[in-house]
């Protein structure tokens, strides 16, 4: 099982022979890295959803293995000096940097360990990137080498802790029902017990967090308004408007008074925040519009949904927690797509021309899917590989395994 292993090699530095160090720099230049974060894709890229009935056996399975690693003493932290290791590198840290993802099932056992970052630690390293939700670059970069001195302590807790709380929802699953996982920001779309659809997204940051719910998908905005809500107003706008006089225009933002007359920007003190929260403001239709081309409606009392979003470059960073409690979906035309299907007269063809064309439109979904948003921190799936997500609430720090739910 990727994730832990009870074996360590000893602390041996390889001696090189002359052949060994003449075809060092043609076998680095020849790694396969393409090949490598393929490989490492494949063990979390699975059809198996993170929330399921398999998830609740597959975190026993893995906790039976923690625990007795742990008991033992766990992994090794690794030094600093692994900072910004990479392919081709040689240092003593590469040493502690292959005995760390040996013991975590990221290497495979080997009977020397030398201080070459070679193509089987590109590989390991990409492996564990892979199984912590990181950017897979092979790189021990600032969020692996963090993500690499947790505790083996740690991420048992955690195992315990999402144990409980799978179990707990597994119970209340429909066959057909999408999951937004708070902690790896991320969707999946699963029907009769398969994932048939996984989408990258932006979540609540902590002061803004993503309320923890479930409800049903009732409607699809094609090409919203924005309406923005008062503490937007309160927090955000009125100081964009200080620094820049001309943002609502650059937004496509109108502002109206409680009659639906326009107001000019101009005759508002946005000084006085009093004054400026007593309007309503609306974001047209367009490129620029906050929520992109759909907005996915779901009841619940906090204003909460799923949406599209101008800001794509967000879905390729590490640590996606920039949202006011919102989501926002990446390939999110297919999950509308997903959603409609029951609609008859919906196909992905469709949903393309429609978000091209800016044009409003609401349509009810016929199927009204179950969605839970829901905090998962450590899963695994049943060919071994175990995944752990940062506690960006703290949930795990207070011991949380139950939420109260709208």
């Amino acid at each position: 099982m990727a994730g832990a292993s009870l074996a360590l090699p000893a602390v041996v530095r390889g001696q090189e022979s002359v052949f060994d160090m003449m075809n060092r720099g043609n076998v680095l230049r020849n790694v396969d890295k393409d090949g490598n974060t393929a490989a490492a894709e494949a063990l979390i890229a699975t059809n198996e959803p993170i929330l399921s009935f398999d998830t609740v056996h597959n975190l026993q399975l893995a906790i039976s293995q923690y625990e007795p690693f742990v008991a033992a003493g766990g992994w090794e932290e690794i030094p600093q000096e692994a900072f910004r290791l990479m392919i081709g590198k040689s240092s003593p840290a590469v040493i502690a940097l292959k005995r760390r993802l040996i013991s975590s099932g990221d290497m495979p056992l080997v009977p020397n360990v030398n201080d070459l970052f070679d193509e089987e630690t590109d590989r390991g390293v990409r492996t564990f990137q892979a199984r912590h939700g990181l950017i897979l670059n092979g790189q021990v970069d600032e969020a692996t080498w963090y993500a690499m001195n947790v505790p083996a302590a740690t991420r048992l807790q955690q195992l315990y802790l999402n144990f409980t709380r799978v179990q707990s929802m597994a119970a209340n699953l429909n066959p057909r029902y999408v999951v937004v996982n708070i902690p790896a920001a991320t969707i999946e779309a699963v029907n009769d017990g398969m994932v048939e659809q996984r989408h990258t997204a932006v979540v609540g940051r902590v002061d803004r967090a993503t309320p923890i719910m479930a409800s049903k998908i009732s409607q699809i905005n094609f090409n919203p308004y924005w309406h923005v809500p008062k503490s937007l107003v309160e927090r955000d706008l009125t100081k964009y408007m200080l620094e820049d006089p001309e943002y609502l225009a650059k937004q496509n933002i109108h502002i109206y008074d409680g009659s639906g007359n326009e107001i000019s920007p101009a005759s508002i003190d946005w000084n006085n925040l009093g004054n400026a929260v007593n309007y309503m403001y609306r974001q047209e239709p367009g490129a620029e519009n906050s929520m992109g081309h759909c907005k996915i409606n779901f009841y619940n009392p906090y204003d909460c949904y799923l949406h599209d979003t101008p800001t794509k470059a967000l879905f390729g960073e590490n640590a996606r927690f920039h949202s006011s409690g919102c989501v926002r979906v990446e390939g999110v035309n297919q999950l509308v797509n997903w959603l409609l299907r029951d609609n008859g007269d919906w196909d992905q063809a469709k949903v393309d021309m429609t978000f091209e064309s800016n044009q409003r439109l609401d349509v009810e979904c016929e199927a009204r899917v179950p969605i839970h948003t829901t905090y998962i921190t450590a899963w695994a799936n049943r060919q071994g590989t175990v995944s752990f997500r940062d506690d960006v609430y703290k949930f795990d720090e207070q011991g949380k395994v139950s939420f109260e739910q709208a």
